[in-house]
């Protein structure tokens, strides 16, 4: 299924400076049916505190524009923020969806953060399970699910009319391409997803979910698939797959972990829920502690 440029669909971009993400809603203006992308619930590590000024953006805007959320979808389970899709649906209705793969997501940080029996693997805590080049609607605009492993093994581009949405896959050409070092993730499979977005028409629009601007420029999140083929600085059209890899490689070595990355990924494995509370009403984020005596 290649873009087919409707003129009907409208997107609305929300940046949020602490997490540097970007969220979108897209619409279908005829129909009014629209569907929520990569949504952010603030969260202060220190303190604890959730706030919710980033999803009330997104609740006011809908209201505003007098729209009808079908879908909140998420591109994979994000480890540098806290996703608010349980926040938005029960404020605008719509299901929660994610890649089938978000299974071997659960597995893996089930064991880490030692969630026990009581936590599905299985998907279940979704409304919708995306499979591989599946089709679905938002009011009169068809989209696509593309499966996109590489940063995570349930990463999934979503492919709406003219645009699509890449997740953390693809960053603006400036900015390159996502880590590649996370449980599951692959510098090699991360290449190749990237190729297969940079297959669709060169004329296609992409939407990215990050954006640190690089050498101070200012925040941006869209470009197309000739800009990020001529001009990407990880993926650009002369640079071959194991070059990629190596330098992919070389440089998630030197990364840190995204600060959030403990209550993130938590959250966002039961779709944007928190944990249970304890005995004592209390909800409770966990921190594996590493020890490096203990490798010795």
């Amino acid at each position: 299924m290649g873009p087919q440029k409707t003129n009907r669909m409208m997107i609305e971009a929300f940046y949020d400076a602490q997490t540097n993400t970007v969220s979108y809603v897209v619409s279908d203006s005829q129909t009014r049916r629209a569907a929520v992308i990569d949504s952010v619930l603030g969260f202060d590590y220190a303190a604890g505190a959730l706030s919710y000024d980033e999803a009330d953006a997104i609740v006011a805007y809908v209201k505003q524009a007098e729209l009808h959320v079908d879908w909140h979808i998420e591109t994979h389970v994000h480890a540098d923020h806290l996703s608010a899709a349980p926040y938005l649906q029960e404020r605008l209705g719509g299901k929660i969806g994610i890649s089938e793969k978000i299974t071997e997501v659960q597995n893996v940080f089930g064991k880490m953060f030692n969630a026990g029996t009581a936590f599905e693997r299985d998907g279940s805590q979704f409304d919708h399970l995306f499979t591989d080049n599946e089709t679905y609607q938002i009011g009169g605009l068809t989209a696509q699910a593309l499966h996109t492993p590489g940063h995570t093994p349930a990463c999934m581009a979503h492919l709406i009319d003219d645009a699509v949405f890449v997740g953390d896959t693809l960053f603006m050409p400036d900015g390159g391409t996502a880590r590649a070092d996370f449980p599951g993730g692959d510098a090699r499979t991360l290449y190749r997803s990237i190729k297969r977005i940079l297959a669709l028409p060169p004329e296609t629009r992409i939407f990215v979910c990050h954006d640190y601007g690089p050498e101070g420029r200012d925040y941006a999140w869209e470009t197309t698939v000739a800009e990020e083929l001529h001009n990407n600085i990880h993926v650009g059209h002369t640079i071959s797959e194991d070059e990629f890899v190596a330098m992919r490689t070389q440089r998630d070595h030197g990364l840190d972990m995204p600060k959030l990355i403990m209550p993130s990924i938590q959250v966002n494995m039961r779709a944007g829920h928190m944990p249970p509370s304890e005995d004592d009403g209390q909800v409770y984020l966990k921190v594996p502690v590493q020890d490096p005596r203990k490798n010795k």
